[in-house]
C-alpha cells in the first residue's frame, strides 16, 4: 500500500462540499456542505486519497513513517477558494477615479471621458511585459495568501488583437511561474475603443480577433460586457455565437447597470455563467434556472460602487439558479483580491447563509469555470487544494471581517502559504 504524503487531521470542522461535482448545488443543496467533525484528509501525489473523520482515515492505513502530519485541532478546514471572475492582469491603478465616484459621476460617464477600462488599457499598453507580470504576480500572491487556489483571469485591457494576444500569452506565462491554477478567458469585448462605433468594433472582434485567438489556443472562455452603452444584446449575441462556433466556452457580464435582457440572452445562448446580474429581471432569473446557467455574483463590486444595489441572490436560489461568488478583482470597480471579504459581503448584503456563501465560493465557483472535476470540494481523486482556517466555526468566517482567517494554504498537497 502506498502511504499518504500529507495528512491534515483533527479539524474541529471540515466542510467537504461532497456530492456536487457533477452538477452545481442549487436551492436547498446550497446549504449541504458535507460537514465532518474531527475531520481529516489524506493526500498523495497532489491528489486526495482519503476523506473522513480522523479516526476513519487513520484506520484506513494511509499514514506511513514518512507521512507529513498537520494538526488542524480547533480549526476549520475547507477546499481552497475558487475565484471564477477576475480582471487581475493589468498595469497601473485608478485611485484617481475615487473622487469622481464620490462626486456622483456615473461609471459609464467616466468611461466616455476616457477613464475606466480605457485608462487601464493605456497603462497596460505602456508597461513592459515584465512590469505587467510583476504587478499581477503581487495580486495573485495576495489572493493565494487569502485562500484562493484557482483563479479565472480575463484579458480585456488590450482591445486590439495584438494586445489581447499579448495579455493571454502573459496569463499562460504566469500560470507556469506560480502555484495558483489560472483559467484564461478572452474578453476583447470589454469596451469600445476610441475611433470605433460599437458595430464596427463588434465586426472587428468577430472577423479578426476571435479567429486569431482561437487559432493560437490561448483562451478557454469568451466573455462579453453586455450592457447598454457598451455591447448591446445584438452585438453580444453576434460575438458569443461566433465564439461558440470556434469552440470557446461562453460567459457574460449581464444586467449589471440596467435590466436590459442580459440574463435572458445568457439563458438563450446556454452560457456557463452569467455574471453581475444586479438588475436581472424575474423572467431572466427564471430563464437562468431553467437552463442551469450559473449566476456568478460579485458583491465587492456592488459595495465599491456604493449604490446600495445588490444582486437578488435569495430570489435566484429560490428559483433554482446555482449561485457562485467571485471577487471581480480589477483596478476600477473592485480593487480587492480577498475572497474572505466577498463571503462577508455575500452574507450581509446578498443575504446568503455562511454555508451557502462557502458553497458558492468553492464547488459552484469551480463549475463556473469548468473545473468541478478537479477542485472545489474535498473528495477522493480531486486535487489536494485545502485551507486551514484559524477560526472556531464556519459562522466566524463572514462574521469577523477585515483580517485574514487563513492559517495555511495547501496546493496540490504542498504547503504554499502559512502564517
Amino acid at each position: 500500500m502506498q502511504y499518504a504524503d500529507l495528512l491534515i487531521h483533527s479539524a474541529r470542522m471540515m466542510a467537504t462540499m461532497k456530492g456536487f461535482s457533477e452538477r452545481p448545488a442549487r436551492g436547498e443543496g446550497m446549504s449541504e456542505i458535507g460537514l465532518i467533525e474531527e475531520g481529516a484528509v489524506a493526500i498523495r501525489d497532489g491528489k486526495i486519497i482519503a476523506v473522513g473523520t480522523t479516526e476513519e482515515v487513520r484506520a484506513g492505513g494511509w499514514v506511513g513513517p514518512n507521512t507529513v502530519q498537520i494538526s488542524a485541532e480547533g480549526k476549520v478546514v475547507t477546499p481552497g477558494f475558487v475565484d471564477p471572475h477576475t480582471h487581475v492582469l493589468y498595469a497601473g491603478s485608478r485611485e484617481n477615479e475615487l473622487s469622481l465616484k464620490l462626486k456622483g459621476v456615473p461609471y459609464l460617464e467616466i468611461l466616455k471621458q476616457g477613464g475606466g477600462i480605457l485608462s487601464t488599457v493605456r497603462s497596460t499598453k505602456l508597461a513592459t511585459d515584465q512590469e505587467v507580470k510583476d504587478q499581477t504576480k503581487r495580486r495573485l500572491q495576495t489572493m493565494l495568501s487569502m485562500g484562493t487556489t484557482t483563479v479565472e483571469v480575463k484579458s480585456g485591457y488590450g482591445l486590439m488583437v495584438e494586445d489581447e494576444l499579448r495579455a493571454l500569452r502573459l496569463i499562460h506565462e504566469l500560470a507556469r511561474e506560480q502555484v495558483l491554477d489560472l483559467v484564461p478567458t478572452f474578453m476583447g469585448a470589454h469596451a469600445v475603443p476610441p475611433g470605433y462605433s460599437e458595430d464596427e468594433f463588434t465586426s472587428y472582434i468577430v472577423k479578426d480577433m476571435l479567429p486569431r485567438i482561437a487559432a493560437e489556443g490561448l483562451a478557454e472562455f469568451c466573455d462579453v460586457f453586455c450592457e447598454p452603452g457598451v455591447f448591446s444584446l445584438d452585438s453580444s449575441e453576434r460575438i458569443l455565437t461566433k465564439a461558440n462556433e470556434l469552440n470557446f466556452k461562453l460567459k457574460m457580464h449581464a444586467d449589471e447597470l440596467d435590466s436590459a435582457g442580459g440574463a435572458e440572452l445568457a439563458a438563450k445562448l446556454g452560457v456557463i455563467s452569467a455574471d453581475h446580474l444586479l438588475q436581472a429581471s424575474d423572467d431572466g432569473i427564471l430563464a437562468l434556472a431553467k437552463q442551469g446557467v450559473i449566476a456568478v455574483l460579485l458583491p465587492a463590486t456592488s459595495f465599491n460602487l456604493a449604490k446600495n444595489s445588490y444582486a437578488r441572490a435569495r430570489a435566484m436560489i429560490s428559483a433554482g439558479v446555482p449561485v457562485a461568488l467571485a471577487t471581480d478583482s480589477n483596478p476600477g470597480s473592485s480593487p480587492t483580491e480577498s475572497m474572505p471579504l466577498v463571503l462577508t459581503l455575500a452574507c450581509l448584503y446578498l443575504r446568503l447563509t455562511p454555508e451557502e456563501a462557502l458553497m458558492a465560493a468553492t464547488i459552484n465557483a469551480a463549475h463556473a469555470i469548468g473545473r468541478a472535476d478537479q477542485v472545489g470540494s474535498l473528495e477522493v481523486g480531486k486535487l489536494g487544494d485545502v485551507l486551514i482556517l484559524d477560526i472556531p466555526n464556519l459562522n466566524y468566517l463572514p462574521y469577523h471581517f477585515g483580517s485574514n482567517p487563513v492559517e495555511m494554504v495547501i496546493k496540490r498537497g504542498n504547503v504554499v502559504w502559512e502564517t
